[in-house]
């Protein structure tokens, strides 16, 4: 597993805990997948309700705040496949 993922792993946990709303997939393009859920979040690469896909920079951004969820969508920095409404509800806990 590498670096990226092993630290987006620990700062979900810290910043969110659990998603108690569905299961969510974050693709983070060269470095690998997180999913996250009513445990927490892990590395993997399972099936999910949602899956967004952006790059480490924009990743980096959602998680320290410097990056609009809603924004980076809008602009196409973050691809969300899957529940909308749920990707919704992720990035509001991610706030």
């Amino acid at each position: 597993m590498s670096n990226v993922i092993e630290s987006a792993v620990a700062a979900l946990n810290e910043k969110m805990g659990g998603f108690a709303d569905g299961t969510a997939k974050f693709v983070i393009e060269d470095e690998g997948a997180i999913m996250v859920d009513a445990d927490g979040a892990r590395a993997g690469d399972d099936e999910a309700d949602v899956t967004l896909t952006a790059n480490r920079e924009t990743f980096e951004g959602l998680l320290d705040g410097s990056v609009n969820p809603t924004m980076a969508y809008m602009s196409g920095k973050l691809a969300i496949d899957g529940n909308i409404a749920l990707a919704m509800k992720l990035g509001s806990a991610l706030s």
